[in-house]
């Protein structure tokens, strides 16, 4: 079963062995992510996005709700630390071609009512001059849901799922659209990249949605959905390409 991450949390199972260590996902080095941000419906935490400007946050569409805060510099959800910054969010602009049964065109654009004050914990990412390669290295994070579980297995007394208050990371690269078809036949668009670990267990999950994967410093893809349940899936993590939308993007900064 493939399904939406309606929520937004990153997923740290088991992942690949090497060398006989198994590699997960952990904390961040806080604010190692400067560009993260929290969006908060009515005070609650509700998915991941990423600064792109001091006036625009860009995020996935299914992430839209009627009452939207941005959280930035955050790194403890549940402590401030001093580095943090909220605002208000004067327009949500979702892409008009979002279709939320096959995922398409899963991105939106939101406008700060005030501009984030850049410093070394709050700052923009850099939009993407290409599209990614197979292979390239990446980092996924996010507040979503962390596992211990082993990929592969279910219903296991040892499961473990849980909400971190800490920002994520996880060493992820981007799979081939051929490997990725296999998986889920039928379903991949070309304004999809999927990414994952060799042997899977390491991937997005609910409470990530929305969030960057940064590969070589550059915003290549936003959370958008996945195998479910994404603490025993091996298949990986499916993101908007963040490549396809460059020419809407900027056409949005510039008019509004």
């Amino acid at each position: 079963m493939w399904l939406l991450l309606a929520f937004s949390f990153l997923l740290t199972s088991t992942a690949a062995q090497e060398g006989g260590k198994l590699l997960k996902g952990e904390e961040c080095a806080p604010h190692s992510q400067p560009w993260q941000v929290a969006l908060y419906e009515r005070g609650r935490f509700n998915c991941g996005a990423s600064l792109i400007s001091p006036h625009w946050v860009l995020s996935a569409a299914h992430c839209q709700t009627r009452s939207m805060t941005v959280h930035l510099g955050e790194h403890n959800l549940r402590k401030r630390d001093g580095p943090e910054q909220l605002r208000a969010v004067s327009r949500v602009i979702p892409h008009p071609g979002y279709e939320a049964r096959s995922h398409r065109h899963d991105v939106m654009l939101l406008r700060l009512a005030q501009p984030a004050h850049l410093t070394p914990q709050v700052h923009p990412v850099t939009l993407p001059t290409r599209c990614p390669s197979p292979g390239e290295a990446c980092v996924v994070s996010g507040w979503g849901l962390v596992s211990n579980n082993e990929p592969g297995t279910t219903g296991s007394p040892e499961s473990q799922v849980s909400l971190p208050d800490t920002l994520h990371c996880a060493n992820i690269s981007i799979i081939s659209d051929t490997s990725c078809n296999k998986d889920y036949p039928g379903h991949l668009m070309n304004t999809m990249v999927c990414a994952g670990a060799e042997g899977g267990g390491t991937d997005s999950c609910e409470g990530d949605s929305g969030g960057p994967l940064v590969c070589r410093g550059v915003l290549q893809g936003i959370v958008s959905w996945g195998d479910v349940p994404c603490d025993t899936t091996t298949k990986p993590g499916v993101y908007t390409k963040v490549c396809h939308y460059l020419e809407w993007i900027r056409e949005i900064m510039k008019r509004t």
